[in-house]
């Protein structure tokens, strides 16, 4: 009897075991879950936030790559559009270049004038008054003779250039002083300032520049006062 009692109490014993070891795991389970709750939520954020980071490059990488090639197709177009233009400038100078052949003939044109004959057909464009029997070529109109080409103006004309017109052909056509130089024919279109020496053309020194609106013969020893000349090639 006594040992019936003793196993009863027993068995309570360990089913009152049981049942307070199964209370607590669920309570314990619970809480784990919610330790690790927070821990996942983490990890998707931060996988989140490294996958639109690297959304985020291609699409910067991509803007790079497009700015670069819009860039290179610019830098390509204005080569061949430089390029189109230097060959067709070189066209257009070989186009108008005089040849040798030309020059020669080019001095055989005109009167050609022994010095005394040029020096009347100087005299006879000689000012009285420079200021009001000049003009401009703005007040002629424009300039509308032959233009020199870039490359031979820079090398043989402008301040830098000067000569002195006894050294090279002159002729006279339509009753005004023409002469050559460097493959080219200059004709004074304007009288010259009556105050500048008899032998000018002879003895001073002179330079061709184009200001602003046409070409002018300029003389060394009287800055500023250019006289308007037409330039032709025969």
């Amino acid at each position: 009897m006594k040992i019936s009692i003793l196993n009863r109490m027993a068995v309570a014993a360990v089913l009152s075991a049981a049942w307070l070891v199964g209370m607590s795991m669920p309570a314990n389970a619970q809480e784990q879950q919610q330790q690790e709750h927070p821990q996942k939520q983490d990890k998707k954020q931060q996988k989140k936030d490294r996958a639109q980071a690297k959304q985020q490059q291609k699409q910067e990488q991509q803007k790079q790559r497009t700015k670069q090639q819009q860039q290179e197709q610019k830098q390509q177009q204005r080569a061949q559009k430089q390029q189109q233009q230097d060959q067709n400038r070189q066209q257009k100078q070989r186009g108008r270049q005089p040849s040798q052949q030309q020059a020669d003939r080019n001095s055989q044109q005109g009167q050609r004038m022994q010095p005394a004959e040029q020096r009347s057909a100087w005299q006879q464009h000689r000012a009285n008054n420079w200021q009001d029997e000049h003009r401009s070529w703005q007040q002629r109109g424009g300039y509308n003779g032959y233009h020199i080409p870039d490359n031979r103006y820079r090398g043989h004309f402008g301040r830098g250039h000067a000569f002195r017109i006894y050294s090279y052909p002159v002729v006279v056509v339509g009753g005004y002083p023409r002469f050559q130089y460097d493959g080219f024919w200059f004709s004074l279109v304007d009288p010259w300032p009556g105050d500048w020496s008899d032998d000018w053309y002879d003895n001073d020194d002179v330079y061709i520049e184009y200001s602003n609106d046409g070409y002018y013969l300029y003389n060394t020893r009287h800055p500023g006062i250019g006289i308007a000349i037409s330039i032709s090639l025969n």
